[in-house]
């Protein structure tokens, strides 16, 4: 499908609008290698990777993402709760944590669109093609308005709805089947543009036309995940429209 033959575009956000991925690696990178340091020297607990990212966070909600790292190393913790303290050894402590050193990063170092996929948004917009965010982040506003990318989106499914109205997470395609919803939009005749394996899972579960955007989890895995198309950067798209 091309851009001009569809009725939605649904965008995530990290990783393909905004160079967010890189300000959620350094946070959680961070977490987990003091976490991991802190360990039993019995336990013998390898070392946190940039690979960790990409192959159990990248795209889940925050908390997924905690069990899948502490699952990969077998370190069982507590769930504990959404008010724990950021230095709690529980699930949620560790998720509080990371959002604490995201939000902070955010501050102190800005995040940034790309130009490609700013260029892409307006040529849509003026084009009057529905286009809506769709996020795991429940920090997605703040980010949107950190990039100067708020006023050009006025649906925005993110972590934060997800978890009021009970959507399901990505993997599943709840939060696309929603956004879709919200524009008026069928899922077959909607693109979605996704950088992590799990978004490009849930959009190929809900029936959508795929683009994968390749910020470093692989041509081929994304495309075994389920996407239609592989691009490196969304300008790729601009003649489509």
């Amino acid at each position: 499908m091309r851009v001009s033959d569809s009725v939605a575009v649904l965008f995530d956000l990290d990783g393909v609008l905004t160079d967010t991925a890189a300000v959620h690696e350094r946070a959680w990178a961070r977490v987990f290698t003091d976490f991991f340091a802190s360990q039993p020297a019995e336990r013998d607990t390898a070392p946190y990777t940039d690979a960790d990212y990409f192959t159990y966070i990248d795209g889940k909600p925050r908390l997924e993402g905690v069990r899948a790292v502490l699952d990969s190393r077998s370190i069982v913790l507590p769930e504990g709760e959404a008010s724990d303290s950021t230095d709690a050894a529980t699930v949620s402590g560790l998720g509080n944590r990371k959002n604490a050193l995201f939000l902070q990063l955010l501050e102190t170092e800005g995040v940034q669109a790309f130009p490609g996929s700013t260029a892409l948004v307006d040529r849509l917009t003026e084009r009057g093609l529905p286009i809506a965010v769709v996020s795991s982040s429940r920090n997605a506003n703040a980010v949107l308005v950190a990039a100067d990318l708020a006023s050009k989106f006025s649906t925005v499914v993110d972590g934060e709805l997800a978890a009021s109205i009970g959507l399901a997470g990505k993997p599943a395609p709840d939060t696309f089947l929603h956004a879709a919803a919200e524009l008026g939009a069928e899922p077959h005749r909607t693109i979605v543009i996704e950088d992590a394996s799990s978004g490009v899972r849930a959009a190929h579960a809900g029936g959508f036309w795929v683009v994968g955007v390749d910020r470093g989890s692989g041509h081929s895995a994304l495309l075994d995940d389920g996407a239609d198309i592989v691009i490196t950067d969304l300008a790729e798209l601009l003649e489509q429209c």
